[in-house]
């Protein structure tokens, strides 16, 4: 047994394209309503082609009534066709003093020039052709029953031929005039969002750079954030162990009676302290060492370079300090890298050079290790690259086999 299935939605698509559907009047009703609001516009057009001189009073008149006909428009495109066309943002209203010269200047309202003199008559005069359709449909299609209102001398001979094909020629009419009112709102539809709206590419370009301040101030919080939780490490947690550790040995050096185990458990408890604390150091200067807030990045990649385990060639050239997030992002980069190579590079001798060049500051990274270096081995690269990427920053890895190993890192310090 055949599945109904294409012949119920060969129903359906007839049924919501017929001439008495929604879509039909929907269209119809959009293209129609055109009409009254394209008059003025049509009277304009039809005073300057009258008179060519009378081209600058047209533009002055189509000027001052711009703002009501493209707010007509909209909100015919809103209420018929669901189409929200957003408004063109301004720093002032056009009545005020600064308000009507950057209107003038502006390609939107050049754009919306073209919709309200070429486009809206345009589908004024397709709105007035779907209206004439529909009634002439009617009137033909439904001849035979009005045609006997007509006198005798009205009826010519073979009369029933003529209106038999009056009734065809409506039908087709009836079923042709709402796909050539759908065809008209689509363009009128199209047009609307080119021509009434924002520009597209200025919007896009717009939203980007929101997006842009928007993300460097979430950076700037973030960062914030780790010198808050680097204070209060430094300042809370830290400062109790480190009182913890001299309350520690003080009872070690002074309670020489105790029993050896009670002097062996204190002196683990003193052994425990003291590594807790060299860990939340390490922790705390990795969060943001309080050398980069105050002296700067020279200053704080040289305790990197000096605590490595090999010898590492150092040069920084900083004419200026670059934004603050830049700076814990190249710190991140130099300490995250050279970390790397103690753990995975065998490196004897490391060199770091860190220059900046107008808006560009630049690391460079090399090691005289085995090389092999892969961002997709490991979280280590993986996790560099993304702290580069947060700042719109690049970073390119050459690695081969057998050595050596040349990261190099720019960020723009226009952040």
């Amino acid at each position: 047994m055949a599945t109904p299935g294409p012949l119920r939605r060969a129903y359906h698509w007839s049924a919501a394209h017929a001439p008495w559907s929604a879509w039909a009047w929907r269209n119809t009703a959009l293209v129609a309503a055109s009409i009254p609001v394209a008059v003025p516009a049509m009277l304009a057009l039809a005073y300057t082609f009258s008179d060519p001189g009378h081209l600058l009073k047209t533009l002055g008149c189509v000027l001052l009534l711009r703002p009501l006909l493209t707010l007509l428009q909209r909100s015919r495109l809103w209420s018929l066709a669901g189409l929200d066309i957003p408004k063109i943002p301004w720093a002032h209203r056009w009545y005020h003093p600064h308000g009507i010269l950057p209107r003038l200047r502006a390609e939107s309202t050049w754009r919306q020039y073209g919709y309200h003199l070429l486009v809206s008559p345009l589908t004024a005069l397709g709105g007035a052709l779907v209206v004439l359709g529909w009634a002439a449909g009617a009137g033909c299609a439904l001849v035979y029953s009005w045609v006997w209102a007509l006198p005798e001398d009205y009826r010519p001979p073979g009369w029933t031929e003529q209106y038999t094909a009056f009734t065809v020629l409506g039908v087709v009419l009836l079923i042709a005039t709402p796909w050539i009112a759908a065809l008209i709102a689509h363009f009128d539809n199209r047009a609307a969002t080119v021509l009434l709206g924002p520009n597209r590419a200025k919007e896009l370009e717009r939203r980007v750079e929101d997006l842009a301040e928007s993300r460097a101030d979430i950076l700037d919080a973030a960062d914030l954030e780790r010198r808050r939780i680097e204070r209060d490490l430094h300042d809370g947690a830290q400062q109790r162990l480190v009182s913890l550790a001299m309350n520690l040995g003080i009872a070690r050096a002074t309670l020489t009676d105790l029993p050896p185990e009670a002097r062996a458990v204190i002196d683990e408890a003193h052994r425990e302290a003291k590594e807790a604390i060299e860990e939340l150091s390490n922790l705390v200067r990795g969060l943001h060492p309080a050398v980069l807030e105050d002296r700067g990045l020279d200053a704080a990649i040289s305790g990197i370079a000096a605590r490595a385990p090999f010898p590492v060639a150092l040069t920084v050239d900083l004419p200026e300090r670059p934004a603050p997030t830049v700076e814990a992002v190249a710190y991140f980069v130099v300490s995250e890298t050279l970390a790397n190579v103690a753990k995975h590079a065998r490196a004897t001798r490391c060199s770091v050079q860190v220059r900046r060049r107008a808006q560009l500051l630049t690391i460079t990274v090399g090691d005289n290790g085995v090389g092999g270096a892969d961002p997709a081995g490991g979280t280590g690269l993986l996790g560099l690259r993304k702290r580069v990427g947060s700042v719109d920053g690049t970073i390119r890895i050459n690695s081969p086999h057998g050595g050596p190993t040349v990261i190099t890192v720019e960020l723009p310090c226009g952040l």
